[in-house]
Parts: C-alpha cells; structure tokens; sequence
C-alpha cells in the first residue's frame, strides 16, 4: 500500500475500521453522523447551562465545562475523517494527517486523565474538608490546575507523536483502527521501535495507572468521610455530589484497561478497535447524559434556559 520516502512524505495508512459492505457504510454514516450530532448539542447545552446559571459558576461545574469543551474535541478529531472516509469510499488517510490525529487523540486523553483526577480531588475536598473548600479550592488554583491538565497534554503528546512521526513505515501499512493510535503505528514500522514503545509505557504508567491510583484512594476517603455521616439522607446528598464522576471515571478507565491491560489473543486486534471506537467516541455522547441526568442543579439550569425564550416570548406578547 505504502512505499516509504525518505520524509515518510508519500506514506499512506489504510484505516480497517469501516466495513466494505454498501448497506453497512450506509448505515455506518448515518450512526457515527448522529454520534457527532448528540456530542455537540449534548455537550453545548451542557457548557451553556453552567455559563448562563450564575449558581453554577463553582470550581466543580468550571472543570465539568472543561471537560465538556474536551468531549467536544475529542469527537472532532475522528468522526469528520470518519465520515469523509464513509462518502469518498477510501480509507486512505496520509501520513501526516495519521500523525495530527496521534497527536490531538493524545492531546485529549492525556488531558482527560489529569481532568479527571482534579475533579476526584476537588471532591475530596468538598466533602472531606468542607469548612476549607472556599480557601483551598479557590479561583486561582482552579486556573491553576485545568492550566496544568491542558499543558500536560500538549507535552505528552509531544513526547509521543514526535518519534512515532521519525519512525520509517514500508509494506502494507493496515490499521486496524477507525482513526491512528500509537500502538498500532509502532507495530507497523519496519525498523526498531524500542524508544517508543519505553515512551509510551511511561505514559501509561503515569498518566493512567498513577492518576488511576490516585483517584482510587482520594474515593477511599471520600467513602470513608460519606459512612460517617450521620443521617441517611446526608449520605445520600453527599454520594449524589460525585456519582456522576465515579461513573465517567469507571467507563473511562474501563476502557483503557480493557484495551491496555488485558492478555493479548488472536481477536485482540479487532476487539482494541471496538473498544477504542466506544472510548472516544460513545463515551463523549453519554457524559453529557450522565451530568445532567444524575444532577439536579444541572438539569434546573438546564430547564431553565430552555424555558427563558418561550416565557420572554409570553412576557412581549402580554405586554401587547
């Protein structure tokens, strides 16, 4: 498929993800164009119910719209080439088209571990030391901290997509994959790819078993703090505070230790791209559902804006 030049200018990719049967493809872009569809909205209305809702406006609905802003990108970065691919009936991509989405993909789930677990620790806080929330939890450090997240992103990403871009590909270069990863990159170069593979270990290390660590024992507090409360229906109102994080942070993880972590066998291949698919691509669609199903002052806000136009509209025509 490819032959390597020596900039890997010419290198191409073909993507396996999309099935080669018309009616299937047909019904492949009308699902992942209705993905895209409710990721956007979805999360639009999530980020202007916490813009517009003044109570809102604390530092746990500040990370939530961060990462409602980084579900957003999340799904731009593969359903649009995704959907390109379904229309042109090729799925050739080029090689540095392969390594933007390394990157961006990267970018975002690196960003999305680091998010994840400010938003674990702004709970800890908030229920195990609640008297000093205001003082630790401030504006300043909120900055602070998604600032951190989003340079942490950019650096890793960095660190991961620059030598995978340097490595030489030849033969057949088959992805199995609806967009590029890193994994599958590696395992295609025809040279040695031990730095990388040392690289990206790392990564994963860090940013998804370390912060998967950390959140795991910032709950172990939270939990702890929550059954010493008194009252049922204190419990209850503090468990509520954070179970729309503890399933994000469960399906997020999930994910990554099914497709990261489990044996390898012969149908891993096919069964990392599905999992893969539902990672950036399903879970963005239910986060939005999640955070405003599962908490009441987001669904008020919410209501509240879908209710302003037809109440302002009533209000004019009385006023007539």
């Amino acid at each position: 498929m490819a032959v390597r030049s020596p900039a890997n200018s010419s290198t191409v990719f073909l993507l396996l993800g999309l099935s080669e049967v018309p009616q299937l493809r047909c019904a492949s872009f009308l699902l992942f164009l209705s993905i895209y569809l409710m990721t956007l909205i979805g999360n639009t209305v999530v980020l202007t119910a916490i813009i517009s809702s003044t109570f809102l406006h604390t530092p746990m609905y500040f990370f939530l719209a961060n990462l409602s802003i980084l579900e957003m990108c999340y799904i731009t970065i593969t359903i649009p080439n995704i959907l390109n691919n379904i229309n042109s009936h090729c799925n050739i991509i080029s090689f540095w088209a392969c390594i933007c989405q390394v990157y961006l993909f990267m970018l975002c789930a690196t960003t999305e571990c680091v998010l994840l677990a400010i938003m674990a620790y702004d709970r800890y806080v908030a229920i195990c030391i609640p008297l000093r929330y205001r003082i630790i939890i401030n504006h300043t450090l909120c900055l602070q901290l998604t600032g951190a997240a989003w340079a942490s992103g950019i650096v890793n990403s960095i660190i991961q997509s620059l030598p995978t871009s340097l490595l030489p590909y030849c033969g057949l270069n088959k992805i199995d994959r609806l967009y590029c990863e890193v994994q599958p990159l590696l395992q295609l170069s025809c040279s040695d790819a031990y730095i990388n593979k040392v690289l990206t270990s790392v990564s994963a290390t860090v940013f998804g078993v370390g912060f998967m660590t950390f959140i795991l024992i910032t709950y172990i507090f939270i939990i702890s703090t929550i059954l010493q409360i008194p009252s049922l229906h204190g419990r209850m109102k503090a468990f509520s505070t954070c179970s729309s994080h503890i399933t994000v942070v469960t399906m997020y993880y999930g994910a990554l230790i099914f497709m990261y972590m489990r044996p390898t066998s012969s149908d891993s291949q096919r069964m990392d791209s599905v999992v893969s698919a539902i990672h950036c691509m399903i879970i963005p669609v239910l986060n939005p559902i999640i955070y405003s199903l599962r908490n009441k002052e987001v669904k008020r806000a919410i209501t509240k804006n879908l209710k302003l136009p037809c109440n302002s509209q009533t209000a004019r025509l009385g006023g007539h």
